[in-house]
């Protein structure tokens, strides 16, 4: 008997082991996946898919949907993206937690705003403030969500050719960042957000303060080692010195971020990187570099295209189906409605009938006694 136990024991033991190793092994997984997010999306998006079929809790699922919408973003196959942060969009009223609905959301309002769809970003972004008062103050997602919400809307400020007002979203987006602790988690965002200014610097045609914000997202992105995020500002600064005339060094810069960016499959980076050693080279008269450069930038700005062309069919028929939805929603409180009033009229009627016909038997009682008075 107790060499039965003992080898109940062993087992139990060797489960928990088991059992143990596979978390420790996930969540080794899911922090490789986070780290390659930049530099290698199609590993993020292998290691992703491999946890997300064996996950239960409501949470982390939408936490490796939103990992895949953001490593799809990063590949800029804006279809793709869009599928899985929808999903995790649907998933996420079932939390009842506002930090992940103020999260998704924001997070889907980022998926608009790449695929230019701005009128419906800002209706998401008004959408999540309503959970975004709820959290804490101070609170890491607090700052984090405000800090991104003021980016996102800084970034359609931008492309709307409105820079002062991108600006001041920007320096707001950068003010909450820098409230977050651990202040490793910023990193990446901050990156992003003084890329940004530095191009609402440069469209304000205030050259030196582009450079030195593109040399803050560079510095935030080798601090989070992520190679495309470096690339995107050596790009910034390549146009910086393309200001300036001092085409060689431009070239270089970006020689460097095209090595960068080599792996990360990023079409709107590789369309930027392109498009700017096309012109350099045409700057300084190299023709054979120009038609090869300006042939790849036209190849990957119709990828590009493509790739936008089918998010928006993909946006156009989850709009149709959220519309359908409404609709559905709307005509059978109609019928309700209907229902309803209908029913409250035939209990009206049928009381006013009742009345009627109480009222009229007493009259028959009245005329038959004073008939019967008459008589007498």
């Amino acid at each position: 008997m107790k060499l039965f136990l003992k080898f109940i024991l062993i087992i139990l033991l060797a489960f928990q082991v088991s059992t143990f190793g596979q978390k420790i092994s996930d969540d080794s997984l899911l922090k490789k996946a986070r780290l390659e997010i930049y530099n290698n999306p199609e590993n993020t998006i292998s290691i992703a898919n491999s946890l997300l079929k064996k996950e239960k809790d409501i949470k982390k699922t939408i936490s490796l949907y939103m990992l895949l919408s953001t490593a799809n973003i990063a590949k800029r196959d804006f279809d793709e993206s869009l599928k899985y942060i929808l999903k995790a969009k649907e998933l996420a009223p079932k939390t009842n937690d506002p930090k992940t609905q103020t999260n998704v959301l924001v997070s889907v309002a980022i998926q608009y705003q790449q695929m230019e769809l701005f009128s419906k970003s800002l209706e998401i972004l008004d959408e999540a403030d309503e959970y975004l008062i709820k959290l804490p103050d101070n609170s890491f997602e607090k700052n984090t969500e405000t800090a991104r919400s003021y980016a996102i809307r800084g970034m359609i400020y931008k492309s709307q050719s409105n820079p002062e007002i991108a600006l001041e979203k920007f320096l707001k987006s950068i003010e909450s960042f820098k409230k977050v602790n651990p202040k490793e988690a910023t990193y990446a965002n901050m990156s992003v957000v003084f890329y940004n200014i530095g191009y609402c610097y440069l469209n304000l045609n205030q050259i030196d303060k582009a450079e030195k914000s593109f040399l803050e997202s560079i510095d935030y992105a080798q601090k989070k080692k992520a190679k495309s995020l470096e690339a995107f500002a050596l790009k910034g600064i390549a146009e910086v010195y393309k200001q300036k005339r001092q085409n060689e060094t431009a070239l270089k810069l970006l020689i460097k971020a095209e090595d960068l960016c080599k792996d990360t499959n990023d079409l709107v980076l590789n369309e930027g990187i392109f498009k700017e050693m096309a012109d350099n080279y045409l700057a300084i008269g190299n023709q054979n570099s120009y038609q090869i450069y300006n042939k790849k930038y036209f190849e990957m700005r119709f990828r590009r295209e493509q790739n936008e062309l089918n998010s928006i069919n993909q946006s156009i028929d989850n709009h149709n189906k959220e519309t359908l939805i409404k609709s559905e929603e709307l005509r059978q409180r109609f019928t309700y409605c209907l229902a309803s009033v209908v029913g409250f009229g035939i209990i009206i009627i049928a009381i006013f009938l009742s009345f009627i016909f109480k009222i009229r038997k007493q009259n028959k009682k009245y005329h038959a006694e004073i008939q019967k008075l008459i008589r007498s």
